[in-house]
């Protein structure tokens, strides 16, 4: 299943950048459950220096905080795994980076670490672009692996479906 799932992302991660170099557009991206695998599958393709210059690992709420700006108030209230602090990561990457896009992700990829308010496979998306932030909150199941690479497929589709306008 994930290897089924790695290749549907490149596919989509090779579209996504070969439309941000048509739009002259730049990509960032701000990662907490993943690890940097957004990143990572938009760097597996050649070219993609051309639109793809930050990528921050921000796993733990010292990072969220000191590298891209989310603030201690929404992350003491809400808890890293929220739509206010996906907002923030979000808005925080594409100011840091200066990106057309930013990309964030927060969740619980499991097995452990779930609770009854969040349990395993919450997964928050946010993405900025300009002035718009939009984030999407996500049920995901299976194993670590599933839900982070669920994660990468669902974030690049709002990249995509963004892209197509």
């Amino acid at each position: 299943m994930v290897i089924v799932m790695r290749i549907k992302n490149s596919l989509l991660a090779e579209k996504i950048v070969a439309e941000l170099l048509n739009q002259h557009k730049w990509l960032a991206t701000a990662e907490s459950c993943t690890g940097g695998l957004i990143a990572a599958t938009i760097t597996d393709v050649a070219g993609s220096s051309g639109c793809f210059g930050y990528g921050v690992v921000t796993y733990s709420n010292e990072a969220k905080h000191r590298l891209i700006g989310v603030s201690e108030e929404s992350l003491s209230a809400w808890g890293a795994v929220s739509p206010q602090v996906a907002e923030e990561m979000a808005r925080g990457v594409a100011a840091v980076s200066g990106a057309d896009i930013g990309i964030a992700v927060t969740g619980i990829a499991g097995p452990g670490g779930g609770s009854a308010e969040k349990p395993v496979g919450l997964v928050y998306i946010g993405m900025a672009t300009g002035d718009e932030v939009q984030v999407v909150k996500n049920n995901f199941s299976g194993t670590r692996q599933e839900i982070r690479h669920a994660t990468v497929e669902k974030a690049l589709s709002m990249v995509w479906a963004y892209l197509l306008g």
